[in-house]
């Protein structure tokens, strides 16, 4: 019944938005993007993931997402199994309070604000606006990143005159698609990531950075600032011409980004630094306190500048706590394939209480099972489920596809099935194209003769999606089977 569980909103509790997700399912790539291993020729390479489809997030909802691993591509959401991986993902976040520029990266803010502003405003500007003994020193022995990263915008610029080199502008603008910002993204896949023109197009560019399912709007700090909430794509332009285009998520405490693409013509000017810097700098002007740089992957070589930015943090796989990424977090990095710090401690005081006797956690980590088994299913079963989901495509190659059990699965940091067993899911709410209102789990015609151990079956489906956000964030969540608002564009 509605409201038996503490933390569950009642169908007709309007007051707290609900984020509506879909299930897809826990399955392991054809192909990893980062080593390029197929799974097909190499049975021992594999990129688990879980993944569910959203056509409406809010943001607050997505920041605790984010910070139990998951990560969207458009409207798909993915949580990926760091230990069932050939390219474990971790969570990284930065304090932007905290951060201090490394002397490369400061060069590379000053290069480029040379670059734009020119040797005649520099001279110019310093003999029309002098700066005091005080502020000359202050300038030389603090790097201030916020004044530096805006040094060169034109609306930060004092005068007429001087003129400077070029006009630079940052707008922090919706995430809609235009010719304009396609015209970038086709560049930068063509020249920097080298793919052949046969796989870009306007339609991947869509689905990939546009159009985000995150709610918009926004919320007001302690200081009384208010913070921009969505999906945004910052855009830098040059003399008036898109140069850059970051793709951020702006959460009511970070700014993730999620991609960061440029023009071949300005390759020369570091701009991945100075977007990285800028996203931080946002962070820290705006009070969202933390920038999240994506997953990072220690095993691919081109992620290793995500380490460059400190001081930061990793999430824990196991007990979703976060941890320094030190000199001793990657020295673990380099030795071992997975790596838990909390395991790792708990590992070595094991051996320090057993006099060296090495404890090598063969029952969690020896005998992995990937989750295969499937329960035999009813067509009746079959029948309800279909009807109810629309069986949306969540992949492009579906078919590649090797489907597993995620409740049987060696994925760090969720619910057991045995924990699951114990967990009343009947209040969850859910919408489909049958019913006008909302539906409880609970009024679902096969709710009590089915099994979530029923791998396939309905509820089997949902107990997954609930033990990958975690049990806790049940409250906040529709889960959406509507044909229209699930389909990936």
């Amino acid at each position: 019944m509605a409201g038996t569980s503490p933390y569950l909103q009642t169908p007709d509790d309007a007051a707290a938005p609900l984020s509506y997700i879909y299930p897809i399912g826990y399955s392991n790539s054809s192909e990893c993007g980062y080593c390029r291993a197929s799974s097909n020729g190499h049975p021992d390479k594999k990129r688990w993931s879980y993944y569910a489809v959203s056509s409406s997030l809010e943001p607050a909802f997505y920041q605790k997402l984010v910070d139990r691993f998951w990560r969207r591509s458009g409207t798909l959401f993915y949580r990926p199994n760091q230990k069932n991986s050939c390219c474990p993902h971790y969570t990284l976040r930065l304090d932007s309070a905290e951060y201090k520029p490394t002397k490369d990266q400061r060069q590379a803010i000053n290069r480029f604000n040379r670059h734009i502003l020119g040797d005649t405003y520099a001279r110019d500007a310093a003999r029309l606006y002098p700066r005091s003994r005080e502020q000359v020193r202050k300038r030389n022995n603090e790097f201030d990143l916020v004044s530096r990263v805006h040094e060169s915008e034109a609306k930060y610029l004092k005068g007429p005159p001087p003129a400077p080199s070029h006009e630079f502008t940052v707008t922090l603008e919706p995430d809609t698609y235009t010719d304009e910002k396609y015209e970038i993204f086709e560049n930068y896949q063509r020249i920097v990531h080298r793919e052949p023109p046969a796989k870009i197009s306007r339609g991947g560019f869509r689905r990939f950075l546009c159009d985000s399912p995150l709610t918009r709007g926004a919320v007001v700090g302690a200081d009384g600032t208010e913070r921009k909430l969505g999906s945004y794509h910052q855009c830098y332009r040059i003399d008036g011409k898109l140069v850059a285009v970051g793709v951020l998520d702006l959460l009511p405490n970070a700014v993730s980004a999620v991609y960061f693409m440029y023009h071949e013509s300005i390759h020369a000017l570091n701009p991945g630094k100075l977007g990285a810097m800028r996203e931080i700098a946002l962070a820290r002007e705006a009070g969202y306190k933390w920038w999240y740089p994506g997953y990072y992957v220690h095993t691919c070589a081109k992620m290793r500048y995500k380490t460059d930015y400190r001081p930061q943090y990793v999430l824990d796989p196991e007990t979703l706590q976060w941890d320094p990424l030190d000199k001793e977090m990657l020295a673990l990095y380099d030795k071992q394939h997975y790596v838990s710090l909390s395991r790792e401690r708990k590992r070595q005081q094991q051996m320090k209480n057993s006099d060296g006797a090495v404890d090598n956690g063969s029952d969690e980590e020896g005998n992995c099972n990937t989750g295969n088994k499937k329960e035999q299913e009813t067509d009746a079963l079959n029948a309800l489920y279909r009807k109810i989901q629309g069986q949306p495509k969540a992949l492009e190659d579906e078919d590649d596809e090797e489907e597993g059990f995620l409740l049987t699965s060696d994925m760090p940091g969720i619910p057991s099935l045995a924990e699951m067993e114990e967990v009343d899911m009947g209040a969850l709410l859910l919408k489909s194209d049958q019913h006008d209102r909302f539906i409880e789990a609970s009024e679902l015609v096969i709710w009590d003769s089915e099994e979530i151990s029923q791998h396939g079956g309905l509820k089997s489906r949902i107990a997954e999606l609930v033990a990958a956000i975690g049990p806790d964030l049940m409250g906040e969540i529709c889960i959406d089977f509507r044909k229209k608002a699930n389909r990936l564009s």
